[in-house]
């Protein structure tokens, strides 16, 4: 429950400017360079602002994270996990719509659901 925090305070003492509710739609590809990221277009989702992101890097880290926040269930309930059901497959809409050669791309799920976990 206190790993979110940690991440998002280091993030913003190394950033010069901190970007959140932003939903990328499209990966840029460099001009000068064949297969290479050249940044990232996306909006705003509550102002609809538009922003275009310059980078020499780019993290694809989109889908749905399960186990940040400790559950409000005790004994049985706590520590278990399930399928995030957010988790759109945005992360390789992105690269696929980039290029990217998606290989190994095999997915085992066991919903294994309990009462409020």
């Amino acid at each position: 429950e206190s790993y979110k925090p940690i991440v998002a305070e280091a993030a913003k003492r190394s950033a010069d400017k901190v970007y959140n509710r932003i939903c990328v739609t499209h990966l840029l590809l460099d001009e000068a360079k064949e297969n290479r990221i050249a940044g990232a277009v996306g909006f705003n989702v509550r102002t609809g602002n538009y922003h275009v992101f310059k980078s020499k890097t780019v993290i694809v880290g989109a889908g749905g994270a399960s186990n940040i926040f400790k559950p409000r269930s005790v004994g049985e309930g706590a520590g278990r996990v399930w399928y995030a059901p957010w988790s759109s497959g945005s992360a390789y809409g992105l690269m696929i719509d980039a290029g990217a050669k998606m290989t190994q791309m095999e997915n085992r799920i066991v919903l294994a659901r309990f009462k409020d976990g």
